[in-house]
């Protein structure tokens, strides 16, 4: 059950940032459009604003085909996955300060927000499933293979 959780949050970050893709592909207008209606004030057209929009969106979906690489092999990733729970909450408390500061409205702030820091928290809590340890020995002491001498060290001799 947990491993299917931690895949559900994993998969969750994954369209989280992966959404970026269309910032890739789409036009400057319609580019501009998207931005307004999330709250942008309207954008002249300035070629490295549009270079800057490529790459970041790039980036973003970039990290999103890891989240979703990590989704559909976990137990391959699972020394990973943590870093990447982190990255989520870092990244809300990043986007929390500087909302708070700029005096942001509700939308888009409180969903990229609350999206980071509830995708975050549950990579880390289901990610952090210990693995079943083996049992325990019942011999004490090591045995020897039957290759090595029983000798001390000081007695042996190499030459």
């Amino acid at each position: 059950m947990n491993r299917r959780l931690l895949r559900i949050f994993l998969g969750f970050s994954a369209i989280a940032w992966g959404v970026s893709v269309f910032g890739v592909f789409l036009s400057w207008s319609s580019a501009v459009a998207l931005l307004q209606g999330l709250g942008a004030q309207p954008i002249q057209y300035d070629r490295m604003l549009d270079y800057w929009l490529r790459m970041a969106a790039g980036a973003f979906t970039l990290i999103g085909i890891f989240y979703l690489l990590l989704m559909f092999q976990p137990d391959k990733y699972r020394v990973v996955i943590p870093w990447f729970g982190w990255l989520m909450v870092i990244e809300g408390l990043i986007l929390l300060v500087h909302g708070i500061r700029l005096a942001l409205p509700p939308f888009p702030f409180y969903a990229d927000t609350g999206a980071c820091f509830f995708g975050g928290a549950g990579i880390l809590r289901f990610s952090s499933v210990r693995q079943p340890t083996p049992p325990q020995s019942r011999q004490l002491t090591p045995s020897r293979p039957p290759s090595v001498n029983a000798e001390p060290l000081e007695q042996r001799k190499y030459f």
